[in-house]
């Protein structure tokens, strides 16, 4: 279980990184949108296609990384205070009835519309420049793919939990800035001998 896990998280991780460059991308899009708009009056067609394909297919694609991560939202004001086993027992009923249908029914729907879209090459109504955004419907049935992979995961730290009564964590990803410039000036204190 312990090298599927690992399988899951790593394969999340670089999907989720990835697509995290789209960011840039969005930026620039968006920067040279408003320069060309507001400095030379000539507003591009395609901005606008940029700015929601690319964020789709972050936030789709990215689902998976959070999740390995357990970066979504929880409402646990009442699942803190249980142990980590009733927490990985709750969590695991979730799973299955919850997040498994789900995921599935984003894969089978998604490749349904990503099918229909690829056949006759759908474009975007949204602006006259005519985007093809069938690539982004694909990006539902791959999403899909990668959920129902790191819920295999997260379904397996549940049992490993259910056995043991710890989480298995996740591997330590990015660090606040704040956190990086604690962390630099205690060890640099350490090594000057200063103390505070």
């Amino acid at each position: 279980m312990i090298a599927f896990i690992d399988f899951a998280d790593r394969l999340s991780a670089w999907f989720g990184r990835s697509f995290g460059w789209l960011i840039l991308l969005m930026t620039l899009g968006t920067a040279y949108e408003v320069v060309m708009r507001y400095l030379f009056n000539a507003p591009t067609p395609w901005s606008y296609d940029l700015s929601y394909i690319g964020y789709g297919a972050l936030f789709m694609m990215g689902g998976a990384y959070t999740l390995s991560l357990g970066g979504h939202v929880r409402g646990d004001f009442l699942y803190r205070t249980w142990s980590a086993r009733t927490q990985a027992t709750m969590d695991l009923v979730l799973y299955i009835f919850f997040f498994f249908p789900g995921v599935l029914a984003l894969i089978f729907s998604g490749y349904k519309y990503a099918s229909r879209s690829w056949g006759y090459g759908e474009v975007s109504v949204n602006s006259p420049a005519g985007i093809p955004i069938y690539q982004l419907k694909a990006v539902l049935v791959a999403s899909g793919i990668l959920l129902a992979i790191q819920g295999l995961a997260q379904v397996m730290r549940c049992l490993i939990c259910i056995r043991t009564g710890q989480w298995l964590k996740a591997e330590a990803d990015v660090k606040e800035t704040e956190e990086l410039l604690i962390e630099q000036a205690h060890a640099h204190d350490a090594a000057t001998g200063e103390s505070k």
